[in-house]
């Protein structure tokens, strides 16, 4: 039974189940199941569709964010890439059947997966003219005759010339699905997997512009419906490509994480400079990145990185070069430093409500360099702002350019299978249990080392007929064994 997957990066799940109008959604929600789902923490685009793809958390995997340290020093950040996973995917587990798998955009792939199969590169692709960016290579020259030069992502799209990025977003995804649509019905495949990251560009682009509920939305905007529009573009896509596919093939939109509004940026560094935790030489006269801050490494205890969540490490001692904290000390000063984190504050002195989180307690496995400490400022209402020289704490600017939205804990998935037992909405649903429900509908093993569960594990699953897959092998096992007088 064939797979296709087509994933919608941040797609929020109260637009795609609140939209009447995308009626090829509907069709596949009336099909099967669908219903929230709960992402991964941190819940950020890399790792999460590799947590889905592997079902391995985070910590698992040794990846916990576009940047992660490459080792215990203070100026080694590494960008996650595709040698940075090394857990068994779900394709690789259908190779080992000697099945066929195309997956598109599907980060972190660059360099190019290399699997049984075709791969095509994700945005973290420098260019796709001058680098090498699908497996086999010679696939790159039929994109090229298809579309020109195949985009993998809008550059500069923190912008604020918006109806230049609004233009951007549909010609690059113009350009994707037609080449989704070509391998689809001229390639060979049992599993299909792309995923969309023009949704995610337009969210972050465009959020405040159509959310009410945000600080910067003002009505009767020119770019109110930019959002709505292009999840009717997307509903239009599904739906060529559902007429592309049998009625047995497994069908699943999915998305890594929901989008929500920003209420604001907290300024970590600037806050742990406050309280004496992160000592300067010098404090800066204009905005400055962390890493071009002169830190006084021998009196600093923690400091931080930005992003759409704070990354929060400790400088102890025999770990890092000039560590501070006792070795001794390190878990009651965790315990100290979660604390003060959930304790802030908005910028109206009301709690902030933030998330902190240890990694040895949410994740299965620990591995690489993981930060100290996780934090969802405000449920991530709020995002980290890792630059220091604002000479406050919360600020409206964000240090990375315009930016609508954040990223929501929960994403969304709609499933049709032929022989899925479980019709209508679902509850409970986790990024983590997709790989082994596919596995498991598609009648394939489920590696012992995937984390999550089938969703219709146990259940009985349905034939084309309505009966029961394992009701027609319990009649066939009857008759033969009747047959043959054992009964």
């Amino acid at each position: 039974m064939k797979i296709c997957v087509l994933g919608l990066d941040c797609a929020a799940p109260e637009i795609v189940f609140g939209d009447e109008r995308l009626v090829n959604l509907r069709r596949l929600m009336d099909a099967g199941m669908y219903g929230r789902l709960e992402s991964v923490v941190p819940p950020i685009t890399v790792p999460a569709w590799m947590c889905m793809s592997t079902s391995q958390d985070p910590g698992s995997l040794g990846v916990y964010g576009f940047r992660n340290r490459t080792d215990y020093s203070y100026d080694k950040l590494g960008f996650a890439n595709s040698a940075s996973i090394k857990a068994i995917a779900i394709w690789d587990q259908l190779a080992r059947e000697g099945k066929k798998s195309i997956i598109i955009g599907v980060p972190p792939n660059y360099p190019p997966r290399r699997i049984n199969g075709i791969s095509i590169g994700c945005f973290l692709t420098p260019d796709t003219i001058k680098n090498d960016f699908t497996y086999p290579a010679s696939i790159k020259a039929k994109l090229n005759e298809l579309v020109g030069e195949y985009p993998v992502d809008v550059k500069n799209f923190r912008t604020d010339r918006k109806h230049w990025l609004k233009e951007e977003i549909f010609r690059m995804s113009e350009k994707q699905w037609k080449v989704v649509r070509w391998l689809i019905s001229e390639q060979e495949w049992d599993y299909f997997h792309f995923v969309d990251i023009g949704l995610d560009r337009m969210h972050h682009g465009f959020w405040n512009y159509f959310d009410e509920k945000h600080v910067q939305f003002e009505p009767g905007n020119p770019y109110q419906n930019a959002i709505p529009e292009y999840y009717l573009w997307l509903d239009e896509q599904i739906g060529s490509v559902l007429e592309l596919l049998d009625n047995e093939t497994i069908v699943l939109v999915i998305s890594d994480h929901g989008a929500q509004r920003l209420d604001g940026g907290f300024a970590i560094n600037e806050w742990l400079i406050r309280e004496g935790l992160l000592v300067v030489n010098e404090y800066p006269k204009t905005l400055t990145p962390f890493d071009k801050l002169n830190v006084n490494w021998a009196k600093t205890r923690v400091w931080s990185e930005g992003g759409y969540y704070a990354r929060v490490f400790f400088n102890v001692q025999g770990r890092e070069p000039q560590g501070v904290i006792a070795a001794a000390d390190y878990q009651s000063f965790q315990d100290e430093m979660k604390a003060r984190l959930e304790r802030l504050a908005d910028d109206k002195g009301q709690p902030l409500k933030s998330l902190v989180f240890k990694p040895k307690e949410i994740y299965r496995n620990v591995r690489n360099v993981a930060p100290d400490l996780i934090v969802h400022f405000g449920g991530l209402y709020w995002r980290s702002i890792g630059t220091v020289g604002h000479s406050r704490i919360h600020v409206q600017e964000n240090d990375t350019g315009p930016d609508g939205c954040n990223h929501a804990q929960f994403g969304m998935f709609v499933l049709a299978a032929p022989n899925c037992p479980i019709n209508g909405e679902y509850e409970g649903a986790r990024l983590l249990d997709i790989a082994p429900t596919l596995l498991d509908l598609a009648g394939y093993e489920i590696p012992e080392s995937m984390q999550g569960r089938s969703l219709v594990a146990g259940l009985e699953k349905r034939s084309a007929g309505g009966q029961s897959q394992d009701g027609n092998a319990e009649k066939t096992i009857h008759d033969r064994l009747s047959g043959l007088g054992y009964i």
